[in-house]
Order: C-alpha cells, then structure tokens, then sequence
C-alpha cells in the first residue's frame, strides 16, 4: 500500500474515498488524538480529505483542516497547532490523474516503516477502534499556517543583498516562496503562478524538459537564477542565470558543503554522485548513506552529528528547521548562496561532475531477479553494499542494482571518473541483470 513516499495512484482506482476513511480510521485507533490534514491544488483531493477527515473522527481523532497548502506548510503546522500527527493528500509530482496520502510526524518527519505498517495492516484486516456515539472526534478549520511558515522561512536565512529571481510555482501550492522572496527584498517573477490541479502551465514534476519557459525567461532576463516546485512544492529544482538546469546532484553538493563543517555528516541514498563525496571531503565532512526515500534520509538526520539531507530527486532537509522535504525553504537557501557567494553557474563550476549511467530492465518477479543477482555479485565482489539493492564499489567508481519501489524494474545505475569506466561498470551491472532474466536488455 505504501510506496517510497506515501500511499500514490490513480484517482479511482489505487486511491478511492474509501481507501482514504480507512486510512483516517487507522491513524486515529494507532492513538493519533489531533490530527492536521490538508491537501494540494488537485480536485480530488477535497473528497479525499472529507474521507480522511470522517475516517479519523469516526474513531475518535479531532481534526484540524488547514485548505491547500503546500506539504512542507502543512508538516510544520502539525507542532504549531499542538498535534500528534499530520495527514497530507496529495501526488507530489505525479501526474494530474494521481492522488495519494502521505502521514507525518510533530518533527516533520514522514511516518516511518513500522508505523506505515501499523496503518496497513488496520487498513487490510479493517481493524479499526470505532468510538461511541458520544465518543466522535471534533473538526475545526485553522488559518494561519502559512503566515507562520512564511516567518520560519524569513528567519532561517540572511541575504546580503536581494538577487533577482523567477519562481516557477507550477500551478501548484508552491505560491509561498514567490511571497517570502519578495518579502526578503528580492524582485521576483512568477510562472504559473495560478493553482490548478490540471497542471496547464507545465508537467508536475520539474525536470529539464518540462522547464523549458523557466529557462527562456531567466536567460532572457536579469534574473540570477530560477526556481522551481512540483505540485505540492516538497521538491525544489533550479535554473542558473544562463538557463541552465542545474544538475541535482550538484545541488545536493552546494547544500550539502554550506551546511556542513568539520566531522560533520550529510545523509544522502545510496545512488547519490561521487561529486558529493568529494565535495564534503574538502571541508572535511562526509557523506552517510540511506535507502532511497525522503524518510530514510530524513531519520538519519535525527542522528547528532547529521546537519544536512538531501535526494537527487529535489528534496531537501535541514534538520534544525524541519524534517519534512521543504522545497520553499531549499529555494530560499539557495538564493542565500547566490547572494552572499556569487553567480549560480559560477558555483555549479567548482563541483566536480562524473559520468554516470542509467537504465531500468523489465522483470516479472524482481524479488527473485535481485535475489539472484544479489548472489552473483557478493561472488565476484568484496565491497558491496546491500542497504538498499546492491552497491558495489570499485576503485573506478560503482555500480546499484535496486528493484523499484512500485514498479517491476531492477534499476541500473553506474557512476565513474572517467566516461570509459562509467560503461564498462554500467555495462557489467545491465549484463548480470540481463543474463539473470534470460534477456538481451
């Protein structure tokens, strides 16, 4: 039921009105007794929240509804408004056909796995505490919460003077960021600025292709960088001021290295580039691996000595203000960077970028495929990694070999300091899988 990131699918079909009550009905009899719930700019999402809203009442939980928010305002609502838990319904990136919900913690902190199995196994055997008649959880509406988002955001950097920058909201909840940067000082544009869970302007999710517009106008103009966020604004990508896509991967590397010092930790995947690495390793900081998905990153943060997290995906964690992916926020940062330490392209330029190559191979049962391919590899290998798939590293590079969380692939990944090593590892990885499926993938 639940992916990487919270439950997601098809209006409909995976995610139903009746999916969503009992999933408000298994939050409320884990013993969650308030609860904050509320959703991105897609249609559905207002029967989904009345579902979740009746569900958790029905067994006792008092709800707080807080409209349309983006998920990182909602998430920091829930210590705000003194509940134990927060109900997001929302596809992040996904296309405008999909739906989901994702639950979190007073930290920011997505539920973690056995608390998602808790819910999932209420939900499949349909165990659920209902309360008596006189028992029925109370909903109230708060306003506010994105005034008070806004204030964190204000106080959580310091620019040393107001760059010029376009915002690209995405028709989604992102709105936030456009409104504290020019709070800030900063002269903003907006794209897409009017919220429509149809995603007219551009795809949900941010990608170099779909950021075509973004990239014309800050080249186009004197905008220093350009900002952008999928529908519910947890993810945060950006342009320089040429109109470039930056690479996420160096992102990860320019916060990763402003965030941390010495003996410091930053928490990234296991797929995350070797260029962070380097990158930590010359302000004598490192690098800790996790399993993909925000919330493993974001519970390795809990750990003292990890300042900063991160996924190549576009999420971005720091830890002292919240543990929920908080695209405003990252977008906020980054501007700090450019205003105190120069142009965007500029410092993209110092971090080292490597070769790296990807695929994904079909396969009917990828349990059994990476079971196998799992024994291939600690054969022939000594230095393997099998937090999440299997990581092999070499004095070349590396290679991964993960299954998919939601689909049937086992996805590829290789990465070296020189393009030749980067094939012959990629090609090493993509033959062991092939030739445990019996294909020529």
């Amino acid at each position: 039921m639940f992916g990487t990131s919270g439950i997601r699918g098809r209006v409909g079909d995976e995610v139903t009105a009746e999916l969503a009550l009992s999933v408000g009905r298994a939050v409320a009899s884990e013993g969650h007794d308030r609860v904050v719930v509320g959703r991105d700019v897609r249609e559905s999402g207002s029967m989904l929240v009345d579902a979740i809203g009746a569900g958790l009442r029905e067994c006792g939980a008092d709800v707080v509804t807080v409209g349309v928010e983006s998920t990182p305002t909602i998430a920091r609502a829930i210590a705000h408004l003194d509940a134990d838990a927060g109900v997001v319904v929302t596809a992040s990136h996904n296309p405008a056909e999909d739906n989901g919900i994702k639950l979190w913690t007073p930290s920011g902190k997505a539920f973690g796995p056995e608390k998602r199995k808790a819910i999932e196994r209420r939900v499949r055997e349909d165990d659920f505490e209902l309360a008596a008649w006189d028992g029925v959880g109370d909903r109230t509406g708060r306003d506010g919460v994105r005034d008070h988002h806004a204030d964190a955001l204000r106080k959580a950097v310091s620019l040393e003077r107001s760059p010029s920058v376009v915002v690209d909201v995405g028709n989604g909840a992102g709105g936030i960021t456009a409104a504290v940067l020019d709070d800030l000082g900063c002269r903003v544009r907006t794209l897409n600025g009017q919220r429509d869970g149809s995603f007219p302007g551009r795809p949900s999710e941010p990608t170099e292709e779909t950021l075509e517009t973004l990239s014309t106008l800050v080249a186009g103009t004197d905008a220093e960088l350009g900002i952008a966020h999928d529908g519910d604004a947890d993810r945060m990508v950006a342009v320089d001021e040429t109109g470039t896509f930056v690479p996420k991967d160096a992102l990860l590397a320019l916060f990763a290295r402003a965030a941390a010092g010495e003996g410091d930790r930053v928490a990234a995947p296991v797929d995350t580039s070797l260029a962070v690495d380097d990158a930590l390793a010359a302000v004598g900081a490192s690098l800790t691996r996790t399993r993909v998905g925000d919330v493993y990153v974001a519970e390795r943060t809990t750990e003292s000595d990890v300042v900063f997290g991160g996924e190549p995906s576009g999420a971005w964690i720091w830890p002292e203000e919240t543990r929920c992916p908080d695209g405003p926020l990252a977008a906020c940062k980054l501007v700090e960077l450019v205003a105190g330490r120069g142009a965007l392209a500029a410092l993209v330029a110092e971090i080292e970028g490597y070769p790296i190559r990807r695929t994904s191979i079909e396969v009917e049962d990828k349990r059994a495929v990476m079971a196998e391919v799992s024994e291939r590899v600690s054969e022939r290998y000594d230095d393997i990694d099998t937090l999440d798939g299997v990581r092999v590293g070499t004095e070349a590079g590396w290679f991964l070999l993960r299954a998919s969380g939601t689909q049937p692939l086992i996805r590829v990944t290789a990465e070296a300091r020189s393009a030749s090593d980067a094939d012959e590892l990629f090609e090493t990885a993509r033959t062991m899988v092939s030739e445990t499926v019996g294909t020529d993938a």
